[in-house]
């Protein structure tokens, strides 16, 4: 094979795209071939490998700055997927006007660490720019069709696939209302796939969607979908299951048939948004439900040939969206917010076969039996919002945050959920802001990073409203619950 990482991975991404995933083992076994780091203990990626599959991790821009995290990051994962790098807001925030500078970042580490790329998403209802939104119905395809084949062309044969179209689908199994669904009908996504396919012939291309990682209405309207768009001759490869779960909810019912019967139809399935999170504080019966929850996926996935992998979305608690999104809830990823294996790492570990030895150190660390000590915080949220006509208008933000412990804070992600119908908009400051449906995390630039004890940094953002205008309620720095 080359030595050199980009024609290695052009080399890894041609074949599996030639070979399809009905040769998974063969083709997972190359990217396996392809990685040079090497361990006592296999990584959580050559463990999967060695069964026919991935195993990758969602990352974000703000996180390859954090050099312990990339050390993970780069060596224990065989595919990553950018978390909100090549969203239709980062990559087209005004029409024609494209930014692929973060995409291609993420790309950059994949490729220097010999890893493949899920790239996410190129038709979302969520996290679109206004001017988007405001197209008039006639216009919306050739703008949909234009972003498409600029961004899938941008980053041609250099990804694996794409989640070319993403939750298109409400809990019932009706299509979810967008500005595409209202000026197209259910035949955006066909539009969508065919122009996906144009723009990049050798990439995967799926449908991702959560709450169908089980049997019911929602999982139904997807098989239908996928039925109707392989008998129009539709290119469709795959389709993604998300996987974002509860320990307090159930265990999704007979995944592992849910995710055959796709199968059987000729896609590809993966498990692409893991996680499972709990109600905090984090004890070690929740521990044991939630390294249950990680090994019934695993096995899932290891039992349907078809399932080309899986990615949790992102390794470590440190950058998990759930807090954000899901007051008093977390820990929901295999490492903790230090970087620490959990007893979930294990159970992922020997649900791909690997072996934890009984006389020598588990690869994981257990839950601690008292809580580690936290630093408090406190956040004054401000805004001034007004109207530019009925239920719709703009708003700026000033967010004040406050170091309430005695030790100084190094390192900062506040994170917060923006009330429905709100967005944000590209103008922020002090701050570099990510943002995942309502979920918005804003993490320090390199002059603000450090908050003394006591002290206090701003930051700040504009933003749109429709509806009326509310503030968020619920705030917390470094996964810490502030006042």
């Amino acid at each position: 094979m080359s030595s050199s990482p980009q024609s290695a991975f052009s080399t890894r991404t041609r074949l599996l795209l030639i070979m399809g995933v009905t040769t998974a083992l063969a083709a997972v076994s190359l990217i396996a071939g392809l990685s040079t780091a090497r361990a006592a203990d296999p990584t959580l990626h050559q463990l999967a490998a060695a069964k026919g599959k991935y195993f990758g991790s969602a990352t974000d821009n703000p996180e390859l700055t954090d050099t312990a995290y990339t050390a993970i990051l780069g060596s224990e994962f065989g595919q990553i997927t950018p978390g909100n790098s090549m969203k239709w807001d980062t990559t087209e925030p005004t029409r024609n006007t494209f930014a692929f500078t973060k995409g291609d970042a993420v790309v950059s580490f994949a490729k220097s660490h010999n890893q493949i790329v899920r790239a996410h998403t190129l038709v979302w209802h969520s996290q679109l720019p206004s001017w988007v939104s405001s197209l008039a119905a006639t216009e919306v395809q050739a703008a949909m069709e234009n972003h498409i084949t600029q961004v899938a062309t941008h980053y041609a044969g250099q990804v694996y696939a794409w989640d070319v179209v993403n939750e298109p689908f409400n809990e019932d199994g009706t299509f979810r209302t967008s500005v595409f669904y209202n000026a197209m009908g259910s035949g955006y996504i066909a539009t969508a796939l065919r122009a996906a396919r144009a723009a990049d012939p050798t990439a995967k291309l799926y449908i991702n969607d959560y709450n169908t990682d089980g049997a019911g209405a929602k999982a139904d309207a997807m098989y239908n979908l996928a039925v109707s768009l392989k008998a129009q001759g539709v290119p469709l490869d795959g389709i993604g299951f998300q996987g974002h779960l509860a320990i307090q909810y159930g265990f999704p019912t007979n995944m592992q048939a849910n995710l055959q019967r796709f199968a059987d139809l000729g896609l590809d399935v993966a498990i692409t948004e893991l996680d499972v999170r709990m109600i905090l504080p984090r004890d070690a019966t929740k521990d044991a439900t939630q390294s249950t929850y990680y090994t019934n996926v695993v096995n899932a996935c290891v039992a349907v040939t078809r399932c080309v992998g899986v990615t949790i979305w992102d390794y470590t608690d440190k950058y998990s969206w759930v807090p954000s999104v899901f007051s008093g809830q977390g820990a929901a990823l295999p490492w903790d917010e230090n970087l620490a294996k959990k007893p979930a790492y294990t159970a992922i570990y020997q649900a791909l076969g690997g072996i934890v030895s009984t006389t020598s150190p588990s690869p994981s660390s257990p839950a601690p039996s008292t809580p580690a000590p936290q630093n408090g915080c406190k956040v004054v949220y401000t805004a001034n919002p007004w109207t530019e006509g009925s239920g719709v208008g703009g708003f700026t933000a000033s967010i004040t945050i406050t170091n309430t412990s005695s030790t100084a804070i190094n390192g900062w992600a506040l994170r917060f959920s923006l009330p429905s119908g709100q967005t944000l908009t590209q103008s922020g400051w002090n701050a570099t802001y990510a943002v995942s449906g309502q979920a918005v995390t804003a993490t320090n630039l390199s002059y603000n990073s450090t908050i003394g004890a006591n002290g206090s940094t701003s930051i700040g953002f504009n933003g749109r409203w429709t509806g009326s205008y509310t503030s968020p309620t619920a705030f917390t720095l470094n996964n810490v619950t502030c006042s």
